[in-house]
């Protein structure tokens, strides 16, 4: 069985609709963040009881990136939310600014204002009014943008001395979708432990359900180790977790931030098109309870002879 024979097939999961965006939808931010917050609003325009997911943008990025998961969530189903964070180009705010050091928490705090604010991004849309179900909610994040949401899920970052910090869970989120995710501090280059001592974390109590993507030629300069450094949150994390592997796969897992960008090494259609799916049919399960979804998902991968990953469930 061909992984594109499995996207034709009748599951709900591969069922699309229309879908409207909105952005910038504003929410007023009180406090040391110094510029109110802008998210991109994408939603299905027909439908009710619909499931929200949070989407964290890797570094540099804004609500403008990551199209073919949030557009490809939006049409199935989902509510989309995209916050922009502090560290976006688009706000070109330099490295000597005084937020810089703590931007990885104000990029926190983003995704719990993005919870508070249901109601008034819901209003923000026209015809979304009433339609949203706040009880099911995801994250979901890409490199920097899944360690934010991961702390939603549980995961606390070290002090110095090794005691996990600040709990930072929420129990309004129900599940998450961390993509290409960083793995123990203790594996950080010199330059990364002086510059990023956030990186420190631990998955003792990442008890949240998760979907953990990690690429297999996935190197980064920031770790002494291999790829295998983003399997990390997936071995040391506790409950209800899986972990996609991606065959070859580099940092932007095939082109997930956007067709075309520059910043691809291993642009990969039919790979993205595999996190398509495989993220809503989890999405599917832990938000809808569409176990068969996901089970078929999964069983199709596995017979594939012709596999782009695998697949892997604690």
């Amino acid at each position: 069985m061909s992984y594109s024979n499995a996207l034709i097939s009748p599951n709900p999961a591969d069922a699309t609709a229309a879908v409207v965006s909105v952005k910038p939808v504003v929410l007023p931010t009180p406090g040391g963040r110094g510029e109110d917050l802008h998210v991109r609003v994408s939603a299905p325009v027909a439908g009710d009881d619909l499931p929200v997911v949070v989407f964290s943008h890797g570094y540099g990025w804004s609500m403008d990136g990551y199209a073919p998961l949030a557009d490809h969530w939006a049409a199935h189903g989902f509510v989309v939310v995209q916050p922009t964070h502090l560290d976006s180009r688009i706000l070109g705010i330099p490295a000597e600014d005084p937020r810089t050091p703590q931007i990885w928490r104000h990029r926190i705090e983003d995704v719990t204002r993005v919870l508070d604010g249901i109601d008034v991004l819901e209003a923000a849309v026209p015809g979304l009014a009433g339609r949203v179900d706040p009880s099911r909610v995801a994250v979901a994040g890409h490199s920097w943008g899944a360690q934010t949401v991961s702390t939603l899920l549980g995961a606390r970052v070290l002090d110095a001395d090794g005691t996990p910090g600040e709990d930072m869970s929420d129990p309004r989120v129900k599940a998450g979708v961390l993509m290409a995710l960083t793995g123990l501090g203790d594996d950080l280059t010199p330059f990364a432990a002086e510059h990023f001592p956030f990186m420190k974390p631990s998955f003792d109590t990442m008890t949240t359900p998760a979907l953990i993507v990690a690429g297999d030629h996935d190197q980064s300069h920031l770790s002494t180790r291999g790829p295998d450094w983003f399997t990390d949150p997936y071995t040391h994390s506790p409950g209800d977790k899986s972990l996609l592997t991606l065959f070859g796969a580099e940092h932007s897992l095939g082109g997930i931030v956007g067709h075309e960008v520059a910043e691809t090494t291993d642009e990969n259609p039919a790979r993205v098109a595999l996190i398509q799916h495989l993220t809503t049919a989890f999405l599917r399960k832990a938000l809808l309870g569409d176990d068969a979804g996901w089970k078929a998902a999964a069983t199709a991968l596995e017979e594939d002879r012709a596999a782009l990953g695998e697949l892997r469930s604690k």
